[in-house]
């Protein structure tokens, strides 16, 4: 091939693109003609125009790529287009004819999907944990999961406490139990066991039936010492010892034990007797041979010595509801309780018994009086107004329902009252005073309208 200095590839001369035959290189052509497959030559800067794939365009085009013009043309393409109305209902005339949308045609499954995609990502996020959050508090609180938080010992701490009913299956001694007494156990025991299960707390049913202790004794009620020693071998997690009589009834089991009393014992509790002392007992022992903590009202001051907690009424103590803690104390002080000889001894003197009993070794012995202290009575101990009635209605004693009171101890309900009736209308009233949200709008709302609107009660 021989190298020609024509002007141009293409016979004749000249360029195939006008303005390209002023020859400003030094140049007069291109150093190779470009042949394709037909063997055809192609032009040099057609090539190069292909190769760029703008053929039709001339060298100098910004071909869109300017900065201004592209910003333009996205800010052009997003304004509204108007067209001539005439035009547009020609074009309406010529869409076929739909039925009119409705939400109400679209399914349940369809409108939530409709929902969800309208939603933001973060407003997902939200809703999903709101519906873990839920769905937690549902499971916690209707499966065993809250009985086991509540027990557990460094959670809840209901392990630290073991309930004692004193049931009496047998009878007792002189009468066998008719209708009214078994729905009188049966009330009670069912009110013990619903707490303990809301809170996580052991309960104890025993049986309190008359049994010979030794060949010439019966020694009726003095069975709490016993309990207690059993109580604290079968539960060695346990703590605290709650007694509770048969005829009690918890009016309020929303109070855990840990709230109502133990976690401020030392702001509840008082432990010099002189604050309410019906028994006109002398306080504290001044006796010279007495250290300064027995000789002090208040013992030492420390609520953590406290190892029985129980309250007074008109006549002195009650055992009906009283607190032992587990501790070296306790066992001394049961073993000088259910002592036989001071039994022999005392026994026809002390008319309650066991309860006598402990008056005696608190106002004798200055060892019990540093660990006791007292509860005022309504805290764990209310008596219905029947009970201690010589002098009417005692703020101190009596249950007030606006205070809300623990417990109702329907103490001697046996010598001339009617112990059903007031277990029935007790029980009547805690279930009113504990009522659900459900239960209220119910009873509250639903039931008075229809009153007023029919004039006929109606109970749901």
């Amino acid at each position: 091939m021989s190298l020609s200095r024509s002007p141009s590839p293409v016979p004749g001369g000249g360029w195939a693109s006008p303005g390209l035959n002023i020859n400003t290189s030094g140049r007069s052509s291109p150093s190779q003609a470009y042949t394709g497959s037909t063997a055809t030559p192609v032009m040099w800067e057609s090539a190069r125009l292909k190769r760029a794939g703008n053929s039709g365009y001339p060298s100098f085009s910004t071909q869109n790529k300017g900065f201004f013009t592209r910003h333009m043309r996205r800010i052009s393409s997003s304004l509204p287009r108007f067209s001539n109305a005439q035009q547009h209902a020609e074009k309406e005339k010529d869409k076929p004819v739909r039925a009119p949308w409705s939400v109400q045609n679209l399914p349940l499954l369809g409108r939530l999907r409709g929902i969800m995609a309208r939603m933001g990502r973060k407003m997902k996020m939200r809703l999903l944990f709101l519906f873990l959050l839920v769905m937690a508090v549902v499971l916690f609180y209707t499966t065993p999961l809250v009985y086991y938080w509540r027990r557990t010992t460094w959670l809840g701490g209901g392990q630290k406490f073991v309930i004692i009913l004193a049931a009496n299956v047998g009878g007792g001694v002189m009468e066998w139990k008719g209708a009214r007494e078994w729905a009188i156990e049966r009330d009670s025991v069912r009110n013990k066991k619903r707490y303990v299960n809301r809170w996580g707390y052991d309960l104890e049913i025993v049986d309190m039936s008359t049994k010979k202790r030794y060949a010439h004794e019966w020694r009726e009620s003095w069975e709490k010492v016993d309990f207690i020693r059993n109580s604290l071998k079968k539960y060695p997690k346990a703590e605290w010892i709650w007694w509770l009589d048969l005829n009690t009834f918890i009016m309020e089991p929303t109070y855990s034990l840990q709230d109502h009393i133990f976690n401020q014992l030392d702001k509840h509790v008082y432990r010099d007797i002189n604050e309410y002392n019906p028994l006109n007992i002398t306080h504290p022992i001044t006796d010279p041979y007495l250290d300064a903590t027995s000789q002090s009202p208040i013992g030492d001051g420390n609520p953590n010595s406290v190892n029985l907690v129980l309250s007074q009424d008109c006549s002195g103590f009650n055992l009906g509801s009283f607190f032992v803690r587990r501790s070296p104390w306790l066992d001394r002080l049961l073993d000088v309780w259910w002592d036989p000889v001071a039994y022999e001894q005392k026994h026809m003197e002390w008319e309650h018994k066991e309860q006598d009993a402990l008056e005696q070794l608190y106002t004798t012995q200055p060892w019990i009086r540093q660990h006791t202290a007292f509860l005022p009575q309504r805290m764990i101990n209310s008596f219905p107004t029947g009970a201690c009635s010589e002098n009417g209605n005692d703020t101190r004693i009596h249950y007030n329902q606006d205070d809300r009171d623990f417990l109702v101890n329907m103490a001697g309900c046996e010598w001339g009252r009617d112990c059903w009736g007031e277990m029935y209308s007790f029980r009547e009233l805690s279930y009113y005073l504990n009522r659900n949200p459900w239960e209220l709008f119910k009873e509250d709302l639903v039931a008075v309208l229809w009153e007023k609107l029919t004039g006929h009660k109606v109970k749901l």
